[in-house]
């Protein structure tokens, strides 16, 4: 009995073993009704691309900015996606969102970076609930030709309440709207600022009027890998700052050969001057001081007066116009403030050679900031230039938000 009980044990262990061989063999055949297959579960297993699919290619090279970094799956569902940038030998998390239907990642901002690597790292899941998971690499467009932009004022400075924000950039911009739109400019307290385009290359920002005391004024550069001409992108992503001081105005009567000086509204003082003689009368309207030199050297044939002066060492030099209007102490014609213009449209302050902290140019220059404000008035030439230095705040504010690339 026992004898037979063992035959027909192993009799029905080998009817198992060929019922299990032709359900595998079933699942393998063109038609077979998906019992389980020799090579995965539930039939034959797709590679990790056929499930999920990367753009830009793997090991793609030069990828331009306007190709667009996208992970999908044609079915199931997308668990994880994981990417990051390298480029100027960093590496930072690239920001972005599974849809909602589990298909696609997409990142948060579109546009690629210039001349960095990416790399995607994709956990998802088929249909059948089979997990894959994908790495992939690609590296963008090196440019040759990139444009800077060199900011005034400098940055952490303390300015006067007339500064103007201006970018000279360091290559004829074309695509000007792209790169306005690249270059935010805010202040603390909160104030509406707006910029204006001088030229190709000139992009400067002011409010409508002069800033209040104490203002902060943040400008952010998100220039990098903006297109501003063809195949000439952007460098900087960048931050500066600066804090508005006092308000100091100071008014030059060219006809009364005086200026005054008022802090915070209040008369501080009445400086003797002298402006441009009628030769070479001195600009009309509100100058900026752009830059503080304690003496330097004042050569006529840089301005085209030909060979009629060269003094080594002009004291107290305050610059207002890129055209040479200077603010400076005069010691070589010490009766002339107060009484005569005899300058080639520079203004002239009483001063002594090397320049003395007690005479009128050196008070002056001591209370003197960046950014302040001096306005001509009774001179008889024009108006000084908006883009003569920073001259943009003889503009009607109109005209001024009218020169805006961004419509």
């Amino acid at each position: 009995m026992r004898h037979v009980q063992g035959r027909a044990r192993r009799a029905c262990a080998a009817l198992a073993a060929a019922l299990t061989w032709a359900g595998l063999l079933a699942g393998c055949t063109p038609g077979g009704s998906g019992g389980l297959g020799l090579d995965g579960a539930l039939g034959k297993r797709p590679s990790p691309e056929d499930v999920i699919r990367v753009t830009p290619d793997d090991g793609g090279k030069d990828v331009r900015p306007g190709e667009r970094l996208r992970v999908r799956v044609p079915d199931g569902r997308l668990e994880k996606v994981s990417v990051v940038r390298s480029q100027d030998a960093q590496d930072t998390p690239v920001p972005g969102r599974i849809s909602a239907d589990g298909l696609t990642w997409q990142p948060d901002d579109g546009r690629l970076a210039l001349a960095a690597k990416y790399t995607v790292d994709a956990v998802a899941l088929d249909p059948h609930g089979r997990r894959s998971a994908r790495h992939t690499t690609f590296t963008t467009y090196v440019p040759e030709e990139r444009f800077i932009g060199y900011v005034t004022p400098e940055n952490r400075s303390t300015v006067g309440t007339g500064m103007i924000v201006s970018l000279a950039f360091s290559r004829d911009i074309v695509n000007r709207a792209a790169v306005e739109r690249a270059v935010r400019v805010t202040a603390n307290p909160p104030v509406e600022i707006r910029p204006h385009w001088f030229g190709k290359n000139r992009l400067d920002f002011r409010p409508e009027r002069y800033w209040k005391p104490g203002t902060e004024v943040t400008v952010g550069l998100g220039l990098r890998d903006v297109e501003g001409a063809p195949g000439v992108y952007g460098l900087q992503a960048k931050t500066f700052s600066f804090t508005v001081g006092r308000s100091q105005t100071s008014l030059v009567d060219a006809a009364q050969h005086m200026m005054e000086v008022r802090r915070d509204g209040r008369l501080l003082a009445t400086v003797p001057i002298t402006a441009g003689a009628p030769k070479s009368p001195t600009y009309n309207g509100k100058m900026v001081v752009m830059e503080m030199l304690e003496v330097t050297r004042m050569n006529s044939r840089t301005v085209g007066f030909g060979g009629e002066y060269d003094i080594p060492d002009v004291p107290h030099a305050m610059k207002l116009t890129d055209s040479g209007t200077f603010l400076h102490g005069n010691y070589w014609s010490p009766d002339s403030p107060g009484h005569v213009n005899v300058s080639h449209g520079c203004v002239g302050l009483m001063d002594v050679k090397g320049g003395g902290s007690d005479t009128p140019a050196g008070w002056f220059f001591d209370r003197s900031l960046i950014g302040d404000v001096v306005e001509v008035v009774n001179s008889k030439d024009k108006q000084v230039s908006p883009d003569n230095g920073l001259g943009g705040w003889n503009m009607a504010w109109n005209e001024w938000k009218a020169g805006s690339a961004v419509k």
